[in-house]
């Protein structure tokens, strides 16, 4: 019987059988990390350099941006890595990083979310208060609260996995170190103390959303009582793409640590994995910030200006 202690790497799914379906995985992996990494970069310097962005939403934007590169930084290189070579290989330690990485940015990611949608609800609901609630001095602190909250739920979450003996070999059936998959190779019954964090992880996410969804009650509910069909449309088009992208990312995150083991197999594992921890961080610039003008005007400065000092 081994142990943690013997276990030296973990064994990753392969994507593909034969070398070419490799390369075209790795093609569409550089392609999907590429594209997030372009547009998230770019709104992080648009935000940074243009001072008329200097507003709660904006700051809010980009600490999304940089939770959706710490995302992809994550766990896409890994995939490319192995998909390039025709490896599976991840180290103990290796392992144990991404893990915690992973937590770490998702767990800030959503609280980020949330507040995002306190951003909407209070910018919408409660203008007269906006400026007054949602000072600098406010917007800083629940930023740090939400990547606090990041940190403190990833450290949880990574010492309690790792400090579970392992004896069901080294194979796990996702592309990157998830926590459900290390889980499956524990010999011992203290896997159900992980087990509850993530069932009380879970409800938490779900209190958060059952805010979201009562926060958006009420935004919809004073849209409508917006005169201007202008200003109802302009507001749908900030709030339903937030709470569609939110739905899918808590949705795919919740079913895919809490779902029965009996209907676990491997491209659903693999699905589940690509939808919450891949598809968010690389369409979130396209919802949140193409489709707003200020953005779209600032990032057109920044590259023509760009072009034009060269």
């Amino acid at each position: 019987m081994s142990n943690s202690s013997s276990i030296s790497h973990f064994l990753l799914l392969s994507l593909a059988d034969t070398q070419q379906l490799q390369l075209l995985y790795f093609c569409l992996f550089l392609g999907i990390s590429l594209a997030a990494l372009l547009s998230n970069g770019l709104i992080i310097s648009a935000v940074a350099c243009s001072h008329h962005l200097h507003s709660p939403m904006f700051f809010f934007l980009l600490n999304l941006a940089l939770s959706d590169l710490g995302c992809i930084c994550t766990t896409v290189p890994k995939a490319m890595h192995n998909s390039l070579w025709d490896t599976r290989d991840i180290s103990y330690t290796g392992c144990a990083a991404q893990v915690f990485l992973i937590f770490f940015f998702l767990g800030s990611e959503f609280s980020l979310l949330t507040i995002t949608c306190y951003d909407h609800y209070m910018s919408i609901c409660k203008p007269l208060h906006y400026r007054t609630l949602l000072g600098s001095r406010a917007c800083a602190h629940m930023a740090a609260a939400a990547w606090a909250s990041g940190f403190l739920y990833s450290l949880l979450h990574t010492a309690n996995t790792f400090s579970l003996p392992l004896c069901q070999g080294n194979a796990l059936g996702q592309v990157f170190c998830e926590i459900p998959q290390i889980l499956k190779l524990s010999c011992s019954k203290s896997y159900l103390r992980e087990l509850g964090l993530l069932v009380v992880t879970g409800s938490l996410s779900l209190c958060c959303f059952v805010f979201i969804v009562f926060s958006y009650v009420q935004i919809f509910r004073a849209v409508l009582r917006i005169p201007s069909e202008q200003g109802r449309n302009k507001a749908f088009s900030t709030c339903l793409p937030h709470l569609a992208m939110v739905s899918l990312f808590l949705s795919t995150a919740i079913f895919a640590y809490l779902k029965p083991p009996l209907i676990s197999s491997p491209s659903l594992d693999l699905g589940l994995s690509v939808l919450y921890s891949v598809v968010p961080p690389a369409l979130n610039p396209l919802i949140y910030s193409l489709r707003n003008q200020e953005i779209k005007a600032a990032v057109w400065a920044l590259m023509t200006g760009g072009f034009q000092e060269h």
